[in-house]
């Protein structure tokens, strides 16, 4: 038991040292708004896709690839999706609250603190690029969905659908994913040069996606609409993953699959989710305040079910 908690403090705490360090970066003013926003997006357009992108290119995409993973990915999203949908349109009495609260409950950072978890563990991001191609497309599908169908103002949500589409098409994680994946199957080999410059962008693109996700922290957010916010970050990382993860296993996923989707499933609720409810007409309050509660737990529930999955011989 203790090598085996040893095994999941190594894998998560020096990423939450990290997220501390951000925060405490930000609080002394070392870290502005300013360097944060502009880092988030030089992270999000370039340094993640091209740590997917190295990754995923340096394998061979016909081994690699698994069918059977993408759409176990894929059904997860969907099943936990509408059962979060459907059951807060059921009870939360709340109506206006319903779309922000059901995307706090299902869209997780795979983008970020997934894909350092797993690089952490495993030293590459293994089986990321296959559950980012599986799930992130939908999280973006379903959030303009339930944001739209449950807006709090009367919008005509057609122009904001196809912005929406765009988006998805034009999402710079899926273009990693999807060009690692040609480059793979092709097998293209980049000379010494190239090779390395990439794989020194690559390796700026998870310190410092960490590092920014604590500069963006803020405590007093936790406070805002506490109950409802709490009730999602505990859907997020902790019902999610009890549900899914063992089915996981009697499927068959073990190992850096099995990891991919408990970080899936367990991970943080994603900070876009706040900038797309507000684009919508939410208060936001509840996106805002889960982001920060299932970033501050997680920590602790990644490590217990780590420790226990290792435990067990999955991982």
């Amino acid at each position: 038991m203790g090598s085996n908690l040893v095994f999941a403090l190594n894998a998560t705490i020096p990423l939450f040292i990290m997220i501390a360090l951000g925060y405490f970066l930000k609080r002394v003013n070392i870290l502005t708004d300013g360097f944060l926003a502009a880092a988030n997006k030089f992270n999000f357009t370039i340094t993640l896709p091209v740590l997917l992108f190295t990754d995923l290119a340096s394998k061979n995409f016909k081994d690699t690839f698994d069918l059977k993973f993408v759409l176990f990915c894929a059904g997860s999203t969907t099943i936990g999706f509408f059962g979060a949908w459907i059951l807060t349109k059921l009870f939360m009495k709340d109506k206006n609250s319903v779309g922000e609260f059901v995307q706090a409950c299902y869209r997780s950072s795979t983008a970020v603190l997934g894909l350092a978890l797993i690089q952490n563990i495993y030293g590459t991001t293994g089986m990321a690029g296959m559950m980012v191609l599986g799930a992130v497309p939908l999280y973006n599908v379903y959030a303009v969905i339930v944001l739209q169908t449950e807006s709090p103002i009367n919008k005509k949500g057609e122009k904001n659908i196809q912005r929406a589409l765009k988006g998805i098409i034009t999402n710079p994680i899926l273009i990693g994913v999807i060009l690692g994946l040609v480059a793979s199957l092709i097998n293209i080999k980049f000379p010494t040069i190239i090779d390395t410059s990439l794989n020194y962008v690559a390796r700026i693109a998870t310190p410092l996606a960490v590092i920014c996700i604590g500069g963006e922290f803020s405590f007093k957010n936790a406070f805002k609409s506490l109950k409802k916010s709490s009730l999602a970050a505990a859907v997020k990382i902790i019902l999610l993953p009890l549900v899914f993860v063992p089915i996981a296993i009697l499927m068959g996923f073990y190992t850096d699959k099995l990891v991919a989707i408990l970080v899936m499933l367990a991970g943080p609720t994603t900070p876009s989710c706040f900038i797309m409810a507000k684009q919508y007409g939410y208060e936001g309050t509840i996106t805002s305040s889960a982001v920060v509660l299932t970033t501050l737990f997680s920590s602790v529930t990644l490590t217990l079910f780590i420790m226990i999955l290792r435990s067990m011989g999955y991982i």
